[in-house]
């Protein structure tokens, strides 16, 4: 039901593990997009002395001591199309959206104690299949909360937590490790690394060339194929909590929509 269109989003954890990760600073404007306007401390990437597997590495570490960071784009997961825009950091507080493009979205908000799931009408109906319109009518408008304990969701709130998502990187899993070429990535200057996943499919990551040597784009190809940027690295998050009245917990849902 609902819940299991929701958990189909835990592919999320593709954003960060398709085999490899690069990126790095930019020009000054795009800069400040990708750090949320901190000046970039590191002298830059030498992609002519490092090899793609350091490049790799050093996105790799680069990322893992971000604070936060905003990740937008759209990726396959079996047969849906998974749309992603969504701010986290390492203190368990997240903002954005995930969705089906087509069927709707769920609003996601994690103020680093509980996090909140709030779809939107059409998810709602397009999840329930048009059937409940008990389920409809009781979250409609309201935020589901306990996803943390329930079986069916706990793994939504992982999306929440940067220092989880950067632990989904399997570099073992890459093979043929090249070296790309030069580029921009929402105007800031990139050099690209490709490897092939375990499914086949190749990946290819953008890293920033100037400052810090955060990913800025992964691209994959394949059944799971899809892209996603990584913008507002180290841009400080504010959640908070949305009111008491518009909170649902999710077992306290269930038990009604099944006594109805």
């Amino acid at each position: 039901m609902l819940s299991k269109r929701l958990a189909s989003t835990t592919a999320i954890g593709l954003l960060l593990v398709a085999g490899a990760t690069a990126c790095g600073d930019n020009d000054k404007a795009a800069a400040d997009k990708a750090t949320g306007g901190k000046a970039a401390a590191a002298p830059g990437l030498d992609t002519e002395k490092l090899t793609a597997e350091e490049i790799q590495k050093q996105a790799k570490e680069a990322l893992a001591g971000a604070a936060s960071v905003k990740i937008t784009g759209s990726f396959n997961k079996d047969t849906d199309q998974i749309a992603i825009d969504l701010a986290v950091d390492t203190k368990g507080q997240c903002k954005g959206t995930l969705g089906l493009p087509g069927a709707g979205k769920f609003e996601l908000l994690g103020d680093g104690k509980q996090v909140y799931l709030k779809p939107d009408a059409e998810f709602l109906n397009s999840a329930t299949g048009g059937k409940n319109p008990q389920a409809v009518e009781l979250l409609k408008g309201r935020w589901i909360t306990g996803a943390q304990s329930d079986p069916e969701l706990k793994e939504l709130t992982s999306a929440c937590d940067l220092k989880e998502l950067t632990k989904t990187f399997d570099d073992s899993k890459a093979t043929n490790i090249t070296k790309g070429s030069a580029g921009t990535v929402n105007g800031a200057k990139t050099f690209s690394v490709k490897s092939k996943n375990s499914s086949g499919g190749e990946v290819t990551l953008h890293v920033a060339t100037e400052g810090k040597p955060y990913p800025l784009r992964l691209e994959k190809s394949g059944k799971d194929g899809g892209q996603m940027d990584l913008t507002d690295i180290d841009k400080p998050l504010t959640v908070q909590a949305p009111p008491a009245d518009q909170q649902l917990d999710f077992s306290l849902f269930k038990d009604k929509v099944q006594a109805a």
